[in-house]
């Protein structure tokens, strides 16, 4: 369970980009975190990740405070995240099957294990046949599912996913977001912040932030 107690992020004196946030989000969830650019969408996931820390209040996952835990802790932390980012940051000089290959590469894992893994990643998001080309030659809804791919290639408890369909047609944008979905109905926390309206009610529950504050909750009418 990933907790959220009465979180701030300041960054000067009027400056908030959370402020006095306070949610839960149970295992499994698939949550969308909507409102317009500048909410606090973003800073909210890389709170979980670790990636900012609170100004004040408390952020835990699993019961851990992620505010108290040392620099030398976080990768273990992110081991059990998959981070899909607004900038798939791809390696441009090596296959699409070496980049989905790198966390498992970078944790020890075996050249054989990780090429299995990583082609079993690939399969999933429909791209079995993209492992020896390069990012570059790919289409940007493509390479958005490559970027998933490796997010879950080391079997991740939680997916962090900013604006994963931004910038994509309405077919890629689909394709990414059903490859999310498959991903939940497995067991996987998925946490998407999005401003596609379209895709609200295929959540388990969507969050509204405006002004760094949470403004609104709702469980979609396709909820369970």
């Amino acid at each position: 369970m990933i907790v959220f107690e009465h979180v701030s992020k300041q960054y000067s004196q009027d400056a908030y980009a959370l402020k006095d946030v306070s949610l839960s989000i149970a295992d499994g969830e698939l949550i969308f975190l909507a409102g317009p650019s500048g909410a606090g969408k973003s800073t909210l996931l890389k709170m979980i990740a670790g990636i900012e820390k609170p100004s004040s209040g408390r952020v835990s996952v699993n019961g851990q405070d992620i505010s108290k835990l040392k620099t030398s802790s976080l990768p273990y932390l992110r081991r059990k995240l998959g981070l899909i980012l607004q900038d798939q940051k791809l390696l441009n000089d090596r296959s699409v099957l070496s980049n989905v290959m790198l966390p498992l590469v970078v944790t020890g894992a075996s050249s054989t294990e990780a090429e299995q893994r990583a082609r079993i990643a690939l399969e999933k998001v429909g791209l079995p046949d993209k492992a020896a080309s390069l990012p570059m030659a790919l289409s940007g809804g493509e390479q958005q599912r490559v970027a998933i791919a490796r997010a879950i290639v080391n079997r991740p408890q939680i997916i962090l996913a900013d604006e994963p369909s931004a910038f994509l047609d309405r077919e890629n944008a689909n394709k990414v977001l059903g490859a999310l979905k498959a991903f939940q109905s497995a067991g996987v926390t998925c946490i998407i912040s999005s401003h596609d309206e379209q895709f609200l009610d295929q959540a388990s529950r969507v969050i509204y932030l405006s002004q760094g504050q949470v403004v609104n909750t709702w469980k979609s009418s396709l909820a369970a």
